[in-house]
């Protein structure tokens, strides 16, 4: 009786979709596991596990932490994606972005400053003859 499993449904499913409409204004902090599209106006703090897409009627002032993110419209502030920024050519980018890949679509504005996470390579002194002068 008091030994049974019941199922308890979780409160973000692994690939649902959170949608800001177009019309629609946000002020405040959002964190879940599942995937976001803003069409809306958001000022404050997105995070997730999932990919973030603002629309090109979209308008992001704050931060946003993600895995994955698609760029239509505008967005101001700190950006952390963790794989692959994606920046269509209605694009409008300005403030700190941190990613592992960027992919820049022709006509897309990116006035930010960018740090691009494991793009250090190691540089090694093989091949390389040293001279010595007298």
């Amino acid at each position: 009786m008091f030994n049974e499993k019941k199922d308890m449904p979780s409160q973000s499913q692994p690939g649902e979709r959170n949608i800001i409409a177009k019309n629609t204004s946000l002020v405040g902090d959002i964190s879940s596991d599942g995937d976001f599209r803003v069409d809306g106006k958001i000022e404050g703090t997105i995070k997730t596990s999932g990919r973030v897409v603002i629309g090109k009627d979209g308008i992001v002032t704050g931060t946003i932490d993600c895995t994955n993110a698609d760029i239509e419209g505008t967005f101001s502030g700190k950006l952390l994606v963790d794989q692959i920024l994606s920046l269509k050519n209605t694009a409008d980018i300005s403030g700190d972005v941190t990613l592992g890949k960027l992919s820049v679509e022709p006509g897309a504005a990116f006035n930010a400053t960018c740090t691009m996470k494991g793009a250090v390579k190691a540089i090694s002194n093989e091949g390389q003859q040293t001279k010595k002068t007298a």
